[in-house]
């Protein structure tokens, strides 16, 4: 999902209030108070999601980071017997198909998890077809609409609010670190990672497999 600038900026939308709210009409980054990154997880079995929240970076280590608390507060209880797991990404973007930096961190996580890890991407162009497109990101931003989101607190607040008729649960939480950019893959990753690609399609389905080197 989009970064949003933070700050007193407009949103299309009504809501209740006695006085109205000032806000400006034009989004420009030097008024803001910084911007918002959200990362999503979307259980399709139990209908629920995680949006994870930083005002850092979009980077391949807060993918990373984004799922591994993900699994640590809710995946392990909900999931405690399973050896691997299935994660349906887009193409682009910090989980990029074709970034071996995100590969890199996929494996490290992989390690540290001590779980399989298959990543299923959609080609370009086809993320529209992924669940959280259309299952979770529209009612979140319903439940933005009109307003301001002033601080990464008061987005948590309005996001934690998202519901829909088919019981639709919504956990944000605030992952609050710098994630630095820039980044490079080790010159020895490609050589030595334990990343196993699919005849079928390699660029798009692929898994990590824990290991100890």
């Amino acid at each position: 999902k989009k970064k949003e600038l933070l700050g007193k900026f407009y949103r299309d939308g009504v809501t209740d209030a006695i006085e109205p709210t000032i806000v400006n009409d034009h989004d420009f980054p030097s008024s803001s108070d910084g911007k918002v990154t959200p990362h999503g997880i979307y259980d399709v079995r139990k209908n629920e999601a995680s949006v994870h929240l930083n005002t850092s970076c979009d980077t391949s280590e807060f993918a990373c980071e984004s799922i591994e608390l993900w699994w640590r507060e809710q995946g392990q209880v909900d999931y405690n017997n399973v050896g691997d797991l299935l994660m349906l990404c887009d193409g682009g973007g910090s989980n990029s198909a074709s970034s071996y930096l995100f590969k890199e961190d996929l494996q490290a996580l992989s390690n540290r998890l001590n779980l399989r890890i298959r990543i299923a991407h959609y080609p370009s162009y086809c993320s529209k077809y992924n669940p959280i497109e259309h299952r979770v990101f529209p009612h979140i931003t319903r439940a933005c609409k009109g307003v301001p989101l002033e601080s990464v607190e008061m987005a948590k607040h309005y996001i934690e609010k998202t519901e829909t008729t088919k019981g639709l649960k919504v956990v944000v939480r605030i992952i609050d670190k710098v994630f630095e950019t820039g980044r490079k893959y080790a010159t020895d990753f490609k050589k030595n990672m334990a990343i196993q690609f699919d005849k079928f399609l390699p660029k798009w389905n692929y898994v990590a497999m824990p290991c100890t080197c």
